[in-house]
């Protein structure tokens, strides 16, 4: 029986490993563990890897990477109140993936929530850990991207543009946080249980989730992806010790803002590196 301590980490057999002689039910329980990873993943994370790495190889089979762009947060309709309608359920829709894997996460008498550490049981730690590790992994990600630029080996990120409407940075906030909770739930509080239950060890939970969360970014061209499995270690490292991802969505939350909202204004101070060269093909980012 898997139980998990005070601090929200899982805890089972010592060595975490199963039996050499596994029951029936234990070999079904397997199974059904293994189409549940993969069923959730092909509709989420997976799913938008899959797409990122197809993309990549698409761009770096047509013109140099460093004359392509890749936008963030692409319009979906030239009508803005439509286009807001349209970003809003796709957000919408996208959390409930996340509500999916929280769902699959609960069972009678240990709520999900508090088990993977996403409640407001120690809200104020969580934000110190969580501007911590911005300031960790946000400055030098930024650095990262600018050197892949520098190289040619980053395509070129179109923010989208701030005066279109008044609701658009609400937007992109939302949008922020629904990529916080959709890569941290889904690459630490499900796949770390999961994956824990079928006996892998820690090391190979990181590491593995860290390279799933890397290509979701390939994208961007393998600079960024490359920024993003460091990202994932440092993740994967804290969640194994603090037993909380709140932590983690409040940082990746707070990237992705700076990010979305303050890339524009980047861009119009450091042209040389972050404003867009003419194009020469845009591949279509991860859905």
């Amino acid at each position: 029986m898997w139980q998990s301590d005070k601090s929200g980490a899982l805890r089972g057999p010592a060595d975490w490993t199963y039996p050499p002689t596994l029951s029936p039910a234990d070999r079904y329980d397997r199974r059904r563990l293994g189409w549940e990873i993969a069923i959730v993943l092909l509709v989420s994370v997976g799913q938008s890897a899959i797409y990122s790495v197809v993309s990549f190889v698409r761009a770096a089979t047509r013109a140099p990477i460093s004359q392509q762009q890749t936008q963030l947060n692409p319009s979906r309709s030239a009508e803005p109140l439509w286009d807001a309608i349209y970003q809003f359920l796709d957000i919408f829709f996208s959390l409930a993936l996340v509500a999916l894997a929280v769902y699959l996460l609960w069972e009678p008498a240990n709520n999900a929530l508090r088990r993977i550490g996403l409640d407001f049981r120690r809200f104020g730690g969580d934000i110190l850990r969580g501007v911590l590790l911005v300031v960790l992994i946000g400055a030098p990600g930024i650095g990262v991207y600018a050197i892949g630029r520098s190289i040619g080996q980053s395509i070129t990120v179109i923010p989208a543009p701030l005066d279109s409407s008044w609701w658009v940075i609400a937007l992109l906030v939302l949008a922020a946080l629904r990529a916080g909770l959709t890569e941290e739930v889904i690459f630490l509080g499900f796949l770390f249980d999961r994956l824990r239950r079928l006996g892998w060890s820690w090391t190979g939970i990181i590491v593995s989730t860290a390279l799933l969360r890397g290509s979701y970014h390939l994208y961007q061209g393998w600079p960024s992806a490359l920024g993003n499995v460091v990202m994932g270690l440092v993740f994967g490292w804290c969640y194994k010790r603090w037993g909380r991802v709140m932590p983690l969505v409040i940082a990746h939350t707070i990237i992705d803002i700076v990010a979305f909202v303050g890339y524009p204004l980047a861009a119009a101070w450091w042209p040389a590196i972050f404003a867009p060269p003419a194009p020469a093909s845009t591949p279509t980012p991860t859905p």
